[in-house]
């Protein structure tokens, strides 16, 4: 287990906002376009090679060293393809190359179709929004601003400063037209006091999280409801606008989408805002965190949905693990089974599961009373070995962040 004291690095995504000129953003979208066209030619050749493989029974393989020597036999002939950097073109495939091994990987492993990844498709100009990744020889900072390859020069909105030297740089941009870049750099632990205390941690859907200290728990926000209305009327401006496929929709129908688009970054937003922000609270007050390592996917089949998704579980317990890698805390993921049928002071459990409607748990063994979520939350505690009492019958835990167990 690393201690409090001990120093370790990581890498972490510092992102920035972007100021563009009209002569950038043509630049951009033109090393975008350059960049679109050479996925879409890897993705000729890997079916090319599938059916190849598959007529033959050969094992022809299209790895990134492959492709990278098909784009230099490319670029000899094409000017086109020459006045762009090379460097974003070879990032490009590299990303094919991930995309590919993975959708690989999962159809090895014989996951069922709506599990695994699918293989990559062609990029289409009216839904990709650009993304350009640079190494480091493909970009540099002088002067406060960004100079990439191929003489593009981008005003950076300084908001925080950069911890180290960037080891690349990602300029990509979002659904509502704005510039962005993310640059990877190495962090260093930064770490807290110790405080001598430890909070266990159950997810919900009434309440986000329910934790062992009353103090520290998250109601749910409803940042979404709150947006539900204006974002429903501007979707049903959408569907009266809308004109057949195939034609070019009307000024209105854009600026209702936009709207729409807006409001919804509005909601992610401050979903993401609040759960940083009780994460940073939970990791500066506590040495040991306990999660319940909660899935959530499964709700989006359930009447839940909606309301589960508003309260962005699956966020916040990034955040907070996050946060945890961050400062040096240790946070362990506990397994959720049985959780809410075990008593988080004597360990028995119930002989039947409780209907969700039940939301006070009673043990039947030493007689305690307590709301279901908290006997949960003191549960992790137990299971993670933060708890005296819990020494026998523990499930394994797994452990985030460098601490071991």
């Amino acid at each position: 287990m690393t201690t409090a004291g001990d120093t370790d690095t990581g890498t972490a995504r510092y992102t920035y906002r972007l100021r563009v000129s009209k002569t950038a953003e043509v630049a951009l979208r033109e090393e975008w376009g350059r960049c679109r066209w050479v996925w879409n030619e890897c993705v000729a050749m890997s079916r090319k090679v599938h059916q190849r493989n598959r007529a033959t029974g050969s094992d022809d393989t299209c790895g990134p060293a492959h492709l990278d020597k098909l784009l230099t036999d490319a670029r000899q002939p094409n000017q086109w393809l020459r006045d762009g950097s090379s460097v974003p073109q070879q990032q490009i495939i590299r990303d094919f190359a991930k995309s590919r091994a993975k959708a690989l990987k999962d159809i090895k492993a014989r996951l069922p179709i709506k599990q695994r990844a699918g293989m990559p498709k062609r990029k289409r100009l009216k839904d990709d929004r650009s993304s350009l990744s640079y190494t480091k020889r493909g970009f540099r900072i002088k002067n406060g601003r960004l100079h990439l390859a191929g003489g593009i020069v981008l005003t950076v909105v300084w908001s925080r400063e950069l911890p180290s030297e960037p080891s690349s740089v990602r300029v990509y941009q979002d659904n509502l037209g704005h510039w962005y870049c993310s640059f990877v750099v190495a962090t260093e632990v930064e770490s807290l006091p110790e405080t001598g205390r430890v909070l266990g941690i159950d997810w919900g859907v009434r309440e986000t999280a329910t934790t062992s200290d009353e103090a520290y728990d998250l109601p749910h926000q409803q940042h979404g409801k709150s947006a539900a209305a204006t974002l429903a009327r501007y979707q049903r401006q959408m569907a009266r606008r809308a004109r057949p496929k195939n034609k070019p929709q009307s000024k209105g129908y854009r600026r209702a989408q936009r709207h729409a688009a807006k409001l919804a970054k509005k909601v992610a937003r401050q979903r993401q805002d609040t759960g940083r922000k009780w994460a940073k609270r939970v990791v500066r007050d506590h040495d040991a965190v306990a999660v319940e390592d909660f899935r959530p996917k499964f709700l989006a089949k359930t009447t839940m949905a909606r309301k589960a998704a508003d309260a962005a579980i699956g966020a916040t317990k990034t955040a907070l693990i996050e946060q945890a890698r961050k400062h040096d805390r240790a946070l362990r993921l506990v397994d959720p089974k049985h959780t809410t049928t075990d008593c988080g002071q004597c360990g028995a459990r119930t002989k039947h599961r409780l209907p969700l409607s039940e939301r006070t748990y009673t043990c039947t063994t030493c007689g305690a009373v307590s709301p279901r979520d908290k006997n949960s939350a003191r549960v992790m505690l137990v299971r993670a070995g933060f708890n005296p009492a819990g020494v026998e019958g523990v499930s394994p835990v797994r452990v985030q962040r460098g601490q071991a167990a």
